[in-house]
């Protein structure tokens, strides 16, 4: 995610042994960085176009990295955060690898959801932590725990269903306020975070309220995390299960 910093020296060793590099890189200055490690880093930033269906970019990168890996090119693909996170083309070119014969791994990296917990301060196992793609959240019949940490990524394109957009506007960031409210209330607290990219950045984190969220812009790239809106509840009955089995295991031993 951060420049420089969130690379593991497995990862910096498969980057650096490669015949060619494919990269995918949230940054320009990271693409001219990566280019110091590697003479043959090619960019897969171009094959974006406004208009054009994100899934057609994503075939062609899978194309392009398996053209030199049949070529009998040792390849690696470098993308941003953790390369499985919010990323077709990585799961598919390893699968489609492996089908023709192919070694083809995957090295984890640090993703925005690692360096949300460090900056908001979460600890994902005191109340429990959901993560939804926020479209889905309007598409599918999704079960929201008020009592846990919810986190949506990619509000800002919310509902978009169209190729020729890069973003939505207020109306269906609305909608999804509007499902929220079921949960919480229109004041509850709702932030909006994106972490550093660059070593001189800082995140960028935002707190409104849920009611104010249809109306602040927001890109691709921020995430929305609600805090718990209400408390825990005991599961008594489970907990009087629970109090028999220790009960019955104590009994077993003293005999």
């Amino acid at each position: 995610m951060t420049l420089g910093s969130h690379l593991t020296p497995l990862a910096r060793s498969h980057i650096v042994q490669a015949d060619v590099v494919f990269a995918a890189l949230s940054d320009p200055i990271a693409e001219e960085w990566l280019k110091r490690m590697h003479p043959d880093v090619r960019s897969l930033q171009p094959y974006y176009a406004e208009g054009k269906p994100r899934i057609k970019t994503y075939r062609e990168w899978v194309a392009l990295m398996m053209d030199e890996l049949r070529a009998g090119k040792c390849v690696c693909g470098v993308f941003y955060g953790h390369p499985g996170i919010f990323a077709w083309s990585p799961h598919k070119v390893i699968e489609q690898a492996r089908a023709e014969g192919f070694d083809a791994h995957m090295e984890p990296g640090i993703s925005a959801e690692d360096c949300l917990y460090a900056d908001l301060g979460i600890d994902p196992g005191r109340y429990g932590c959901q993560h939804f793609e926020a479209s889905q959240l309007l598409y599918c019949e999704r079960r929201i725990d008020p009592a846990g940490y919810l986190v949506m990524w990619q509000v800002g394109v919310i509902g978009n269903r169209s190729v020729g957009r890069l973003d939505t506007g207020p109306a269906y960031r609305a909608l999804l306020v509007e499902l929220l409210g079921a949960d919480y209330p229109l004041d509850h607290e709702v932030i909006v975070y994106r972490g550093a990219t660059l070593p001189i950045e800082q995140p960028r984190i935002k707190r409104i309220t849920l009611r104010e969220l249809a109306e602040v812009p927001l890109t691709a790239e921020e995430t929305v995390v609600l805090p718990p809106a209400v408390t825990l509840q005991p599961n008594r009955a489970m907990l009087e299960r629970l109090q028999a089995l220790d009960a019955a295991g104590q009994a077993g031993v003293a005999a």
